[in-house]
């Protein structure tokens, strides 16, 4: 691809956007394009290793905002600093990601010869961004050539609700192996060997349904007694999860181990993959652990799993929020061998059906 891109996104710190990034990111430089990599804050919280011929632009405009008018100011700041990384840069392509910075390559982006693509990466009616930046994103889609969405809803409610000329369908890419980075958490320094292992990924946060998932495990526990659960991530909702295991009384079954930068030993290691999630972009970890043989079960977001699991075929999906029908699944697949097997055997496909190569090509197509 003879091209240079230019990747905006708000931070590197680990998230799913922010690993296709990177993902992306490596992909193309490897390939012999010019790639610049630029956040918004600083490089203190970066989580991704990225190829050390991607140039990292840590632009440092990302500040809390006391007040309106103070915010005003800082995203006028932000919008200065962006168009200046356009011109200096010169890409061929810029891409944001996520809704704020997608505001931004528009604006900023306005006059300067390039091709402007942002993308969603959550299915935008089911996260807040705030009156003024749904007014923005309304008004300046029309200003970017595309915007690209996860999943054919998303793209029908961007088409539906904003002037975006152009709306593409491109899934996020799933490489495989995972590459390993620091921290590392060893399974077999951490766990007892011999047992079963579900496992769960993601920020520790109300969307990803963990509390959820802690309830429905404490109800098939007992029956399950060589099965523990763990969970991987960090995020708010970390001591009052740790408060529910205790509530229900499953220390030394339930497991919150923080954050893996060795995440790929955790998916061979592990029996099952279980999403819990009450809404999804996509589900880049559920397609990860497929793509190392976990059968999996989730709930059927309206958007994201469903384009993953093929139901009873790879998987099992249950009915979003169907607290009842998680608890019955997973006991299906923790009890039945031959499913688990089964399951296994296809969950791999997942590494065609979303390998960089296949995703980064429909980003060529794109540009």
């Amino acid at each position: 691809m003879n091209e240079s891109v230019l990747i905006l996104i708000h931070s590197m710190s680990m998230g799913g956007a922010e690993r296709v990034a990177a993902n992306l990111a490596n992909y193309w430089v490897r390939k012999g394009t010019r790639v610049c990599l630029a956040t918004l804050t600083t490089e203190e919280s970066d989580f991704y290793i990225l190829d050390s011929r991607v140039q990292r632009v840590a632009l440092g405009v990302a500040k809390p905002s006391r007040n309106s008018a103070n915010a005003l100011v800082n995203n006028l700041m932000a919008l200065v600093a962006v168009r200046r990384l356009l011109k200096s840069q010169r890409p061929n392509v810029a891409i944001a990601m996520m809704t704020t910075c997608n505001v931004y390559l528009a604006i900023a982006g306005m006059g300067i010869l390039l091709r402007k693509i942002g993308s969603e990466h959550s299915h935008p009616p089911e996260r807040s961004i705030g009156k003024s930046w749904e007014i923005l994103r309304k008004i300046c889609y029309r200003q970017l050539h595309t915007v690209t969405a996860l999943t054919k809803s998303s793209a029908r409610w961007i088409r539906e609700n904003t002037t975006a000329r152009h709306v593409a369908v491109i899934p996020n890419p799933i490489p495989w192996p995972l590459d390993h980075q620091p921290p590392l958490i060893l399974p077999s320094e951490v766990l007892q060997s011999g047992r079963r292992r579900l496992l769960a990924v993601g920020r520790l946060t109300y969307e990803k349904g963990f509390d959820v998932l802690i309830s429905v495990f404490s109800q098939v526990a007992a029956a399950n007694k060589d099965w523990d659960l763990i969970i991987l991530g960090r995020g708010p909702m970390q001591n009052q999860l740790e408060d529910l295991v205790v509530d229900l009384e499953l220390q030394g079954r339930v497991f919150l181990l923080g954050e893996a930068g060795n995440i790929g030993e955790w998916y061979e290691s592990a029996d099952a993959y279980v999403m819990s999630s009450r809404f999804e972009g996509f589900g880049n970890t559920l397609a990860e652990a497929m793509a190392y043989g976990l059968p999996a079960v989730s709930f059927d977001c309206e958007t994201g799993p469903r384009e993953i699991i093929r139901h009873e075929v790879d998987g099992l999906l249950v009915p979003a929020g169907d607290v009842k029908g998680l608890a019955e699944a997973l006991k299906k697949l923790m009890t039945d061998g031959d499913m688990r097997q089964r399951f296994s055997r296809r969950a791999v496909e997942v590494r065609e059906r979303f390998s960089p190569e296949k995703i980064a090509d429909q980003w060529e197509k794109l540009f």
